[in-house]
């Protein structure tokens, strides 16, 4: 009798990888092998861009050549489309590696002999993936056909024949087409003939912002992340963030680095633990952005690249406000260790926010982030919406050992949403004191460290020519 143990282990799908950033974690590999996967989406969802990607990432990257045909655009269109993502497919073609046709369906064309077929188009193809090699084939957007002929069922079934002659070629082939009303994946129901692999996307306003969301809907013989995604459309192309698929397996650190500040590392036993999250919130003006500009500053003194987020002051303000205490931090821009982004909070929603963010560390690859006005974000989804993605952005700063601080306005709902409770490992309280002779001193105290047995005291501190300095500890009014 064979135990669970000794079972033999199952064949895994052969896939083709994307190269598309988070598309290839959340379909486990990639798109299936020698089979054809559904793009479907409405207008300006990023499908034709999708498909040119996995062709150019095919050409490039692992070895296989690829074959395109649009039905809609010319192929001088699309390759100026494509060309600002630096998607050079002229070239590609020149090299051998890709070949772009426009297929223009045109019933006097396609009817012959009183009989509607698809040869032309499998001439084309069969030429096509036997002169360059082809492993790849994207067909955009193919429900054009229908639009063109009044015979549908003789369409759907030319598009039966049509798939399975790519299977026979194994060949990984996309098809895109447009989605469907009410709950219908596609208008034409292309979906019951490539029945492999199904993805949808989708773009959607709320509060005058645009989000894009990608979920797998459907992946044969495959185990597959069945969440809705956000992904973003930059000049690098399309990039996908897995946020919901962030499991809690990351390592943890023994190692603790400084803050930048003796005294305040003293407090927490020797500073923070990498990889650990930060809190910092406090009134207006008590030194909240300053702390994150120790943290970076003493980062990037020890050679290690940092990202600085910002969503109320430009680079420059932050910049000239930081050196008036001595804090140099356009020497690290210019050092090439610190890389400082500023957005508007209301110019991305939520979800696009947190996959810009994704992007950001792919290219920058820093060991410290500082999101300075974090509670910035809120400005009208619900707390409970806030509260997730704090704890998505946090948990994938964990997830890639990157020490973190957000710092956040005492009194908004951010400060609840990621606080004490659970969010973040160290939470620092700053707050105004005024003493009997009407003098404003600056409190600090660490409100809670894990796994840290940190300081109970207040610490009066000061913001002097040469950045915070803390002072003993602060008594208390009784003493």
């Amino acid at each position: 009798m064979t135990s669970l143990s000794e079972a033999p282990a199952v064949p895994l799908l052969p896939k083709a990888r994307t190269g598309i950033m988070g598309l290839d974690d959340i379909t486990r590999g990639g798109l299936p092998a020698g089979r054809c996967t559904l793009i479907t989406g409405g207008p300006g969802c990023g499908k034709t861009l999708l498909g040119v990607q996995f062709l150019v990432a095919g050409a490039r990257e692992y070895g296989e050549p690829g074959v395109l045909v649009t039905f809609e655009e010319s192929a001088e269109e699309v390759a100026a489309n494509v060309a600002s993502l630096g998607f050079d497919l002229d070239g590609l073609q020149r090299d051998g590696l890709l070949a772009v046709y426009a297929f223009r369906v045109e019933p006097t064309e396609v009817v012959g002999s009183g009989e509607f077929d698809f040869e032309p188009l499998f001439v084309l193809l069969d030429d096509a993936i036997g002169r360059i090699g082809a492993r790849r084939v994207v067909l955009d957007t193919i429900e054009a056909l229908f639009g063109a002929f009044q015979a549908q069922t003789v369409v759907r079934s030319e598009l039966a024949r049509l798939f399975r002659w790519l299977k026979d070629r194994a060949v990984t082939a996309i098809v895109t087409g447009e989605r469907g009303e009410s709950a219908a994946l596609t208008r034409h129901g292309i979906e019951e003939y490539v029945s492999d692999c199904v993805i949808a996307l989708d773009r959607r306003n709320w509060n005058e912002v645009s989000t894009r969301r990608l979920q797998v809907v459907k992946y044969r013989g495959s185990a597959h992340g069945t969440n809705e995604y956000p992904f973003l459309i930059t000049d690098r192309g399309i990039s996908v963030l897995p946020v919901t698929a962030v499991t809690l397996d990351y390592g943890a650190f023994s190692e603790r680095i400084s803050t930048g500040l003796p005294r305040l590392d003293e407090m927490l036993c020797g500073g923070l633990y990498r990889g650990s999250s930060v809190l910092v919130s406090g009134a207006a003006g008590t030194g909240k952005t300053t702390l994150g500009a120790h943290l970076i500053d003493a980062a990037c003194a020890r050679g290690e690249r940092a990202l600085l987020i910002l969503f109320e002051e430009s680079p420059g303000e932050v910049s000239r406000n930081m050196g008036s205490i001595g804090i140099d931090l356009q020497r690290w821009v210019q050092a090439g260790l610190l890389r400082m982004w500023a957005v508007r909070s209301a110019e991305f929603g939520l979800d696009n926010h947190l996959a810009m963010v994704s992007s950001l560390i792919a290219e920058h690859a820093p060991s410290v982030a500082v999101v300075d006005g974090i509670g910035s974000l809120i400005s009208g989804p619900s707390r409970a919406e806030v509260a997730l993605m704090l704890a998505r952005k946090f948990h994938m700063f964990k997830d890639r050992g990157i020490t973190a601080m957000a710092t956040v306005l005492t009194g908004q709902d951010a400060e609840t949403a990621m606080g004490g409770s659970s969010r973040a490992d160290t939470w620092l309280l700053l707050r105004n004191s005024e003493s009997g002779g009407g003098e404003g001193n600056l409190l600090l105290f660490v409100r809670k460290s894990r796994g840290t047995p940190h300081s109970r005291q207040i610490r009066e501190f000061a913001l002097t020519s040469h950045g915070v300095e803390l002072a003993d500890g602060y008594p208390g009014p009784a003493g």
